[in-house]
């Protein structure tokens, strides 16, 4: 999740707070976030009418249009890693009727409500979990790569590596800049997206398997036509920070259920079902509560979630289109890493 606040928050913790949510954790975290009586801005489509809108009544388009809703009801979809938010519109045109913002990952809203310090809890969390700010993108070509880091503002160079080309030295230069820029990419911590035009960042992507398996499984590949910065604008306006993401949640969830499976074999830490959930969450013995997005709407599941989170556990949701998550609902749908064998 990223955060941003436009102005400092008044005494009472009255203000508002810019979201982008990255993962269905984040639209999870949203969904106990909005409650009844905020305000929810955001940009979506509607019919603006025109001067001669009622002439051509059938070539009506939608438009991006910024609007805010007062909230009447939340509903958080995880089988389409959607959250609703339904309302009456408060701001921006046809103001009184009612509207739904159906908000994913990667979309802008801001959020105006009193922020109660266990809603700033759970923001701290979910944000510290964000994928923005531990990934790299390279631009390489021929003879140059340029190593960016990704941060909430855009793009920022860290560094320029450049090597002489000629026909002549064509491959050697190529590899001393491999080998220049993969032990720079050793003090790199975090997801590292190769971007480019061509087949070099193929071949470096090769070369880095070869000489440092571990940093080229961080790698991800990313085709562009420009180089340079434009090649690292191009790969972000084409969506490469949320296959990022995707991949970092899916590697976290396929490490919780490995772990759960671990201590299952060992008859160790942990709990499985929702009986031996609830019971674990009622001792305060779990640490991390992992749900299936198939039963989280479950009056009982959602229950005992908040009882997780009440006492400090961690809770993460795991989505049923993944194998970590059919591995899960096999579970019964609901598993906890415990502090202690109960």
């Amino acid at each position: 999740m990223k955060a941003e606040v436009p102005e400092p928050l008044k005494r009472d913790g009255f203000g508002e707070y810019k979201l982008i949510p990255e993962s269905v954790d984040d639209l999870w975290h949203l969904s106990h976030l909005i409650s009844p009586g905020n305000t929810v801005y955001a940009v979506t489509l509607r019919t603006v009418d025109g001067p001669t809108d009622k002439l051509r009544s059938e070539k009506l388009e939608k438009r991006p249009v910024k609007i805010g809703v007062k909230c009447e009801k939340v509903e958080f979809v995880p089988e389409s890693s959607r959250l609703r938010v339904f309302g009456l519109i408060s701001y921006g045109p046809d103001m009184g009727q009612h509207h739904t913002l159906n908000i994913e990952a990667g979309y802008e809203i801001s959020v105006v409500r009193q922020w109660k310090p266990i809603d700033l809890a759970r923001l701290e969390r979910a944000v510290s979990s964000s994928v923005h700010g531990v990934v790299h993108i390279v631009a390489i070509e021929d003879g140059e790569a340029e190593l960016y880091r990704v941060r909430q503002y855009g793009p920022e160079r860290i560094t320029t590596l450049t090597v002489g080309s000629g026909k002549s030295a064509e491959l050697d230069s190529r590899q001393a800049l491999f080998v220049e820029l993969l032990s720079f990419l050793e003090k790199v911590t975090g997801s590292i997206v190769v971007a480019g035009p061509g087949f070099v960042k193929e071949d470096f992507v090769k070369f880095a398997k070869t000489k440092a398996p571990a940093i080229a499984e961080r790698m991800l590949l990313a085709d562009t036509r420009r180089c340079g910065y434009g090649a690292v604008q191009e790969a972000i306006g084409n969506g490469v920070l949320a296959r990022v993401a995707e991949d970092l949640q899916l590697a976290k969830e396929v490490s919780f259920m490995d772990e759960v499976f671990l201590r299952i074999g060992q008859n160790g830490a942990v709990a499985y079902g929702k009986n031996e959930v609830r019971q674990a969450v009622d001792y305060g013995a779990a640490e991390t509560v992992l749900a299936a997005d198939s039963v989280v709407r479950d009056a009982r599941i959602e229950k005992m979630i908040e009882g997780a989170e009440r006492l400090g556990a961690n809770v993460v949701v795991l989505s049923t289109e993944f194998e970590p998550g059919t591995r899960l609902v096999g579970l019964g749908g609901v598993a906890a890493l415990l502090r202690y064998k109960i």
